[in-house]
């Protein structure tokens, strides 16, 4: 059941995740409201900034996404 335990602290650590890169999330979430018709990769650019941001963050707290 250890596996069970990390898994659950994995997911109570995602807020402290968002809470880190929430300037990333916001950028993101503007690009992908922004048009009602989203089109496929248009806001890659921001979601790799977003992702990058949860990675270190989540390396910086020594635990996974």
């Amino acid at each position: 059941m250890e596996s069970v335990r990390k898994a659950k602290q994995r997911l109570r650590n995602y807020p402290l995740l968002l809470g880190k890169c929430a300037d990333k999330a916001a950028i993101y979430a503007a690009c992908v409201t922004r048009d009602l018709n989203v089109q496929h990769l248009i806001c890659d650019k921001e979601f790799e900034e977003f992702n990058a941001c949860l990675q270190k963050a989540a390396k910086e707290m020594k635990t996974k996404l």
